[in-house]
């Protein structure tokens, strides 16, 4: 991800989550960060089609946003993206990924579930817009 996809970026992110991240997050994530690994998807065409922002840290890959355009979904690009973000981290030497998820985004849970990702808590409450819990979900590198 570089500066000039944020514009693309947030405009998949206020089209899939309620409580978007800004486009200052994201180049707080890309300029500032330093545990930060931040990757984008794009179609044969160069057409950015979904990002992934994670940092990774005292031997964990932490999963912060993933997404994929609305048009793009059902069709693998998400799954590649954390598939490769997970060997990336498995070569830096991470050993566990994390990351929480909303009970009621059943799409995301298969994916996760697919990739090895397990249940490891709940978080009661974690979304402010809805109160709604959070998954805790692990899966080993």
């Amino acid at each position: 991800m570089r500066p000039a996809d944020v514009p693309e970026v947030v405009a998949i992110e206020r089209a899939t989550f309620p409580i978007p991240w800004t486009h200052d997050n994201f180049l707080h994530e890309i300029e500032r960060n330093p545990f930060a690994c931040n990757r984008v998807a794009r179609s044969g065409r160069g057409n950015l089609e979904a990002y992934a922002s994670t940092w990774m840290l005292s031997g964990e890959l932490r999963i912060n946003n993933l997404a994929v355009r609305e048009a793009s979904r059902g069709k693998g690009i998400g799954e590649a993206l954390l598939r490769n973000l997970m060997e990336l981290a498995r070569q830096a030497g991470c050993q566990i990924a994390s990351l929480e998820v909303r009970p009621s985004n059943l799409p995301a849970l298969r994916l996760y579930e697919k990739l090895g990702f397990r249940e490891a808590g709940r978080r009661r409450g974690y979304y402010t817009d809805t109160r709604e819990d959070a998954l805790l979900m692990r899966a080993p590198l």
